[in-house]
């Protein structure tokens, strides 16, 4: 979609990343760590200053304690960080319990592993899930499920019921929970963050993927970490020594700056996606599409079956190159054909890019 959207010069709200700056300290750290010669490999595993200051942010925000020497390995963004975790752990034949829609990162990654994804949906408006569909993935062959909260595509944001019955099938299966938490500030309307590795029983078979990209508007940095208990983490940290080595050294410098902002950042920050989730869903509505309205994430899930298309990729198509906006046809988060009547339009953008969308998207409504 990205590469659609430059070729027909179209406002691009598809790929989910900022188009406004760094926080400025942020830059300066990147800079100053450049300048100060840290430009040689870290630690495979991470540099300790980022490693101790992660443990910090950790304890700080969810109480919670990581042996920054044993506990905690730094990646080359999240999506190394998944894809290691489940090499790490994962062994042909093994069955891996995904969430439907998903990030499309995931079913590829299980596949890649030699598992066997099990799907369960969510279930539109409010992308609940079945409990006992869950529980019926759940079998002997089950070595993981991976929970993505706050959710790309969807906004949901699992609630503390939903984790501590998703936390009772880790236990009562022998199951790891790999939770993908890369969204964990951008939260609306009252909706609180839970790290599953934070619930009883669930310390020991958690494996945590986090990264800076979305938190600090730096999504091309790719430094990322993995929390998990000693034993996962040595087998982590082996396959991602032989996937990447290590992440950038001056960034993962940069990244004890960024870790150290007060709550007054994270604040502002939820704050400032929230004026933009409004501005998205007015002028999707607007323009005709029914909003599934997230909780969290920076997406905007859409029902386009009122839209007169044929399905989601056609009218994608349409969009880019008559109406000047991207967006993903809902169907990439599937693997079972489903969403075919569903759009993902993302909002982390400046508010002039948002208000030329909504210019452009007018034109959807007149037609």
């Amino acid at each position: 979609m990205t590469r659609l959207a430059a070729h027909h010069h179209a406002i691009n709200l598809a790929q989910g990343f900022p188009d406004f700056p760094a926080p400025a300290a942020l830059k300066r750290a990147a800079a100053d760590a450049i300048a100060a010669d840290i430009n040689q490999y870290a630690i495979t595993w991470g540099a300790r200053p980022f490693r101790e200051a992660i443990a910090a942010k950790y304890r700080r925000t969810y109480g919670m304690e990581f042996d920054a020497e044993r506990e905690i390995t730094v990646c080359c963004g999240a999506t190394e960080g998944m894809i290691a975790s489940l090499m790490a752990v994962v062994d042909p034949g093994d069955e891996v319990v995904l969430f439907e829609p998903f990030y499309e990162n995931y079913g590829p990654d299980a596949q890649l592993c030699g598992a066997e994804p099990r799907y369960v949906k969510l279930y539109a408006p409010d992308w609940h899930f079945d409990r006992e569909e869950l529980r019926r993935a759940f079998t002997p062959r089950t070595k993981a499920i991976i929970l993505n909260s706050p959710n790309n595509p969807t906004g949901k944001v699992f609630t503390r019921e939903e984790l501590e019955f998703i936390a009772g099938l880790c236990c009562e299966f022998d199951a790891l929970a790999i939770t993908d938490e890369i969204y964990e500030h951008i939260l609306y309307d009252g909706a609180a963050h839970i790290p599953i590795a934070s619930l009883e029983g669930m310390r020991e078979r958690s494996i945590l993927v986090n990264s800076m990209s979305k938190t600090y508007a730096v999504t091309g940095w790719r430094v990322g970490w993995v929390l998990a208990p000693p034993d996962l983490s040595d087998s982590i940290r082996k396959v991602h020594d032989f996937l990447t080595v290590g992440a950038a050294a001056p960034l993962q410098q940069a990244g004890v700056t960024a870790l150290a902002m007060d709550d007054g950042y994270y604040r502002g920050l939820a704050a400032e996606y929230a004026g933009r989730r409004g501005h998205m869903v007015s002028t999707l509505e607007g323009a005709g599409f029914r909003c599934f309205v997230p909780r969290g994430a920076y997406y905007v899930m859409t029902d386009i079956s009122g839209l007169g298309f044929p399905d989601d990729v056609a009218f994608v198509r349409h969009l880019i190159e008559t109406v000047g906006v991207a967006a993903v046809p809902g169907s990439s988060f599937y693997a079972q054909g489903g969403g075919n009547q569903q759009v993902r339009f993302c909002f982390c953008k400046k508010y002039e890019t948002l208000e030329e969308a909504r210019h452009q998207l007018m034109k959807l409504h007149k037609s």
